[in-house]
């Protein structure tokens, strides 16, 4: 199969690698490139274990194609770190201790920083709309939501 050269920026670095037509974008990060955030959990985009941010938007990189992020800019949890530490968000959760296994870490920071980009301040509702798709099989979404909440100066919800 012929393979084509494709340019992106991956958290913050430019990088060019030869992909086949019907190479997942998932398997050329984990695979290829070696960023082992992303996971593969159901590798239909129902779990959120796989999400990644393209140009400003969380998707599932288990659903794209390599090929389609060609002169994108795409954000894997070790972009959202600050000079290699953990940002405040990761702290949080940190701080709550709201992970069992932390499968869904990866995931769920990444729908949660760009729920907090156009939301500071969410709602109980927003965060939970904003989490939906993210499965966590340990220990549940109360600690998690709250955990983004208090980030977000909220602790019992704010109103916008």
């Amino acid at each position: 199969m012929m393979k084509k050269s494709i340019s992106f920026q991956l958290n913050k670095e430019m990088r060019t690698i030869d992909v086949s037509p019907n190479e997942g974008l998932l398997e050329m990060l984990r695979d290829r490139i070696g960023v082992k955030s992303p996971k593969c959990g159901c590798d239909r985009g129902d779990c959120g274990t796989c999400t990644v941010v393209i140009d400003g938007k969380t998707v599932r990189s288990c659903l794209v194609l390599a090929i389609e992020v060609d002169g994108s800019e795409l954000t894997t949890l070790e972009g959202v770190m600050n000079q290699g530490q953990i940002n405040p968000l990761q702290q949080m959760f940190l701080d709550k201790n709201v992970f069992q296994c932390g499968f869904c870490a990866p995931g769920m920071i990444l729908s949660a920083t760009e729920l907090l980009e156009k939301h500071p301040h969410p709602t109980r509702e927003q965060v939970q709309e904003g989490l939906a798709g993210n499965l966590c099989r340990c220990t549940g979404y109360t600690p998690i939501i709250d955990a983004v909440l208090e980030h977000g100066g909220c602790k019992g919800g704010c109103r916008e």
